[in-house]
């Protein structure tokens, strides 16, 4: 039987995936550099987003099993990411 939280994160994955697809024909169909910028800026938001929920549900899945210092150090791998993804 698959875990509901690895259905979950996989759920939260094809998602995404699917949503990089249509921005991708979106960018084809528009056939200009710049509106091919503008949806490609859109998907900027998406990716950390996706990031962050999945993680979010993986450590729940498995908060019973991981000791709050685990936790901790994992919040702050996640954070540090984040802050080299998106700091420019």
């Amino acid at each position: 039987m698959l875990d509901k939280f690895v259905a979950s994160m996989a759920t939260i994955r094809i998602i995404s995936g699917s949503i990089e697809i249509i921005a991708a024909l979106i960018m084809l169909k528009l056939g200009r550099v710049d509106k091919a910028l503008a949806v490609n800026s859109m998907l900027a938001f998406v990716g950390p987003a996706v990031l962050l929920t999945t993680t979010a549900i993986g450590l729940a899945g498995m908060a019973d099993k991981l000791s709050m210092s685990k936790l901790i150090w994992i919040g702050c791998g996640v954070a540090c990411l984040l802050i080299g993804i998106l700091k420019k």
